[in-house]
């Protein structure tokens, strides 16, 4: 991933088999897809990869429990499926998690054991384990912190947890491993043309304010939240085709609830899920569901949201957080594809992707989760080889390794989403062995590592999506920022005014992971 080398394909590469617009989770699996199959592929992000959608979920890999409620049966197997391979594709980064849903009559017990029983079935012989009901004792036990009052026992059942934007930045390796490029920060500023078929695009590379002009074969908006923007280009008259939605995340200390089992709360007042999850050594409390009009690539927590979040644990936590206890709070989008009815809420609205094929012949991704975003590359491409009239090649992404696949580490180990690249991490850190922070487990031999193999390009790039620290600890990442930004100026060749340039940014961003305590 030497981002040079892209440029110099770019400028080398007459025309392009598929072009790829968006380095989130769909792009990117319609990238990796492509390539997999042979064809010459080139993913371009206007920003960093997953910088806005696909590094701010709930970080499981899931059937989706709530859409069997909803009585999308196909959308929970489809994703059930996609569990389980991406659990054997990437051992490294997906992880058997246990959930329990506290119950407090026999009508709960009796409905979430039958409804899981149910995810268990649709699930195959890809389930991670069976849901079983477990005695008042047991969920006591397994969820030290959990409020005892009126508890009558719990329903215990299996999803996938994983770190979403390593997994991004895995992909992007895949797509390397499999002959294609990627690149990061550099945006699609137009569409070129032919007989009205869309057939190039002009891109700004945001990092030299150099332009390119590239041809393609096929071109795919796979631009999330931001697709109708891509659509607008191709199209003033085209309609909206997104309807986004705001979820967000607090992070706490394990302290308010220790023990390796996630919480999840089926039914709070807004009507969502809402989980309560070990990560990285802290508990991940999400998400809220609340329509947005504004899409930008740094969404910010509404007060009203932080509110809902803590209110509703508070009524399951022992011991009570508050505002001050807040480590980091971030804001994703979801990018749900429009429903027909103006009025339908946006927790309604199904999560299943859907393609749409333009005049002009782009070809555009809308909606999709992070569970499926091999099977939406799959049909993708599936799509383009058809509409194209190419000659259909099978999917094999099925069976493929995802980069730094590897059965051989130690969870313990804070190095272990690395998977087989964990050694050169650890080679490095034979000359370059200094830890940044006794809050944030971050060594010097990641940035380096990040800059040099992962493209990593900013502070930010580094702290957010490289490695976690400023969402799991907003206030310690803005501390040691100025420490990251001095090994990546003299690793990037860059001088000092880059140095506090790169400082000044981040803080700006940073500082709407922080939370007001005096609101």
């Amino acid at each position: 991933m030497n981002r040079e080398v892209v440029i110099d394909k770019i400028k080398s590469i007459e025309a392009w088999d598929v072009i790829v617009i968006g380095g989130g989770a769909t792009g990117l699996g319609i990238a990796v897809e492509s390539a997999n199959r042979g064809y010459a592929t080139l993913l371009v992000e206007q920003s960093d990869f997953a910088k806005s959608t696909s590094s701010k979920s709930t970080k499981l890999v899931h059937g989706g429990v709530r859409y069997l409620a909803q009585g999308n049966l196909s959308l929970v197997r489809e994703a059930s499926v996609e569990r389980g391979l991406l659990t054997k594709n990437a051992p490294h980064l997906v992880k058997n998690k246990t959930f329990i849903i506290p119950v407090y009559n026999w009508w709960s017990r009796l409905k979430y054991t039958l409804g899981l029983k149910l995810y268990d079935w649709i699930a195959g012989r890809l389930s991670l384990g069976s849901s079983v009901f477990i005695s008042r004792k047991k969920v006591l036990e397994k969820l030290p912190g959990i409020i005892s009052k009126n508890l009558f026992g719990g329903v215990l059942y299996h999803d996938g947890q994983f770190d979403d934007a390593r997994l991004a930045i895995n992909l992007a390796q895949t797509i390397f491993d499999n002959g294609g490029y990627a690149i990061n920060y550099m945006q699609v500023v137009d569409l070129i043309k032919e007989n009205k078929k869309v057939c190039g695009i002009k891109i700004l590379d945001k990092k030299t304010n150099e332009n390119y002009i590239l041809q393609s074969k096929a071109m795919i908006n796979a631009t999330g939240v931001f697709a109708d923007d891509i659509l607008q280009m191709d199209s003033s008259e085209t309609k909206k085709y997104i309807a986004a939605s705001q979820g967000i995340h607090l992070v706490l200390d394990k302290k308010f609830f220790s023990g390796d089992n996630a919480l999840m709360i089926p039914e709070t007042s807004d009507g969502r899920v809402l989980f309560i999850v070990p990560w990285h050594g802290k508990l991940l409390l999400g998400t809220t569901d609340t329509p947005v009009k504004n899409i930008s690539l740094e969404p910010v927590a509404f007060e009203n949201e932080i509110d809902f979040i803590l209110r509703t644990a508070k009524d399951y936590l022992t011991v009570m957080p508050t505002r001050k206890d807040v480590l980091s709070v971030f804001a994703g989008l979801r990018p749900l594809a429009a429903p027909e009815e103006e009025e339908k809420k946006t927790k309604e609205i199904s999560r299943s992707h859907k393609i749409l094929v333009s005049s002009s012949g782009l070809f555009s991704m809308l909606g999709g989760k992070w569970t499926t975003y091999r099977k939406m590359g799959e049909d993708m491409i599936d799509k383009v080889e058809k509409e194209l009239h190419w000659k259909h090649i099978s999917s094999s992404t099925a069976l493929l390794h995802i980069h730094g696949y590897t059965n051989q580490f130690n969870e313990n180990d804070v190095f272990s989403f690395y998977g087989s690249d964990e050694i050169f991490i650890k080679k490095i850190m034979n000359e370059n062995n200094e830890w940044l922070s006794e809050k944030l487990p971050i060594n010097k031999a990641q940035i380096i590592w990040a800059v040099k193999e992962e493209m990593a390009q900013t502070v930010e790039d580094v702290l957010s999506r490289r490695t976690r620290c400023l969402l799991l600890d907003a206030k310690e990442s803005i501390r040691i920022a100025p420490i990251v930004a001095a090994i990546m100026m003299n690793e990037m060749n860059e001088d000092e005014t880059w140095m506090n340039d790169e400082i000044k940014k981040f803080n700006a961003i940073a500082k709407n992971y922080l939370i007001d305590i005096d609101s």
